[in-house]
């Protein structure tokens, strides 16, 4: 009878030692079940990414939000695959220790403590992989003297969200197989609806704000200062171009139509934007003979010789210059500034604005989202005693 009676007593722990006892179990599964598999894929994962984004990363716009996209991507991948199978492979362990007295509240909250220590690691590696691999990061941050560790509290964020609607989903699936099979599914659709690089149709915004990768490509790059980086798309362009010929040709029936513009008076226009013109002009002001007459006689002169019905679909070039000279003669560093600033200046986006209380809100939307899917995951389980499958 004694030991019946301390069967029981052991069997219906209270709470909080039940968060202990699942909290040691856990750490000696991520031992001896090899789950610390996730950490070295971490390491990998950043490594790689590191390699394609590092030089133009908190540099330029466009590589600070393919950066921002980049490091969501990695935090999310974490995230997802440390909480997958976690639940769904022991389901069966579950549903008997539940009926023998598991709290679901205390089970779920241990796996949490669990999971955010391992993303906490998987963060500081994922960040340290990066500065290694050489992505420069500012050196103060919105909210610390370091910028590196204003960005992991995002990066950790970003993956704790995840890890939290992979939790949930893995008490919803009865077993590994379809939990991994609905995984690529939902990588995808985290990347497609980030709204970071991808330009999204109207009515995709509302499926775009659901998704943890949203916010996190803007509190990445709101926290790299995207709007007061320079834009390079269109200066690279032009240097790729630089060799192309620039030139200005009409037809000789275009050529003429343009000198007989009454309302225009392209000639005169032209004839007052140079040094020759302008002495043309002064010298037909001296003999009191109306330009336009001289335009005239010089079309009729054209339009009289026989070879014109001939030419006058043929191309004259007016000028041909090489597209790297007009640079060099504007001056290319003048080229570059302009073209890099105006550029930026119509490319900002108030969503990436570099302030405490955007990158607040977006820090309170990944909290928001680890609170509702944990509670989603306690009150799926508690239903596990009436799965029949």
């Amino acid at each position: 009878m004694a030991e019946n009676s301390a069967t029981r007593k052991i069997r219906h722990r209270g709470r909080f030692e039940q968060i202990g006892i699942y909290l040691v179990k856990f750490m000696r599964l991520f031992v001896y079940q090899n789950d610390w598999k996730v950490l070295p894929m971490a390491i990998v994962i950043a490594g790689l990414v590191s390699l394609v984004v590092r030089r133009d990363f908190f540099v330029t716009m466009e590589g600070t939000l393919k950066g921002a996209l980049a490091l969501s991507c990695i935090a999310i991948w974490n995230g997802f695959f440390n909480s997958i199978q976690v639940i769904c492979r022991e389901r069966e362990i579950i549903k008997r220790e539940h009926r023998s007295g598991l709290h679901i509240s205390s089970y779920i909250v241990s796996h949490m403590i669990y999971q955010a220590l391992l993303c906490l690691v998987q963060t500081v590696l994922t960040i340290y992989t990066c500065k290694m691999m050489g992505i420069k990061f500012p050196k103060e941050g919105l909210f610390s003297n370091w910028m590196m560790v204003d960005v992991g509290v995002t990066v950790f964020l970003i993956s704790y969200s995840a890890d939290m609607i992979s939790l949930w989903i893995s008490t919803l699936v009865h077993n590994t197989t379809t939990a991994m099979s609905i995984m690529p599914f939902i990588l995808i659709a985290q990347l497609v609806f980030s709204g970071g690089i991808f330009q999204l149709p109207a009515w995709s915004n509302s499926i775009s704000k659901l998704m943890i990768s949203h916010y996190g490509v803007r509190c990445i790059a709101a926290q790299a200062d995207y709007n007061n980086r320079p834009m390079v798309t269109a200066w690279n362009t032009l240097v790729k171009m630089e060799n192309n010929d620039l030139e200005v040709a009409f037809t000789l029936d275009e050529l003429m139509v343009m000198l007989n513009d009454d309302e225009n008076d392209n000639v005169v226009k032209l004839l007052s934007t140079n040094d020759i013109g302008k002495k043309i002009k002064d010298t037909l002001k001296d003999y009191n003979v109306d330009k336009k007459v001289i335009v005239n006689a010089i079309i009729q002169v054209i339009k009289s010789d026989p070879q014109y019905e001939a030419m006058k679909d043929q191309k004259i070039t007016i000028f041909k210059v090489k597209v790297k000279d007009v640079i060099n003669a504007i001056g290319r560093d003048r080229v570059r500034d302009y073209l890099q600033y105006t550029t930026a200046q119509a490319t900002q986006n108030p969503n990436y604005a570099f302030t405490e209380d955007n990158i607040a809100r977006m820090w309170l939307a990944f909290l928001m989202v680890i609170a509702l899917f944990a509670t989603l995951s306690v009150v799926c389980l508690e239903f596990i005693d009436k799965d029949k499958r």
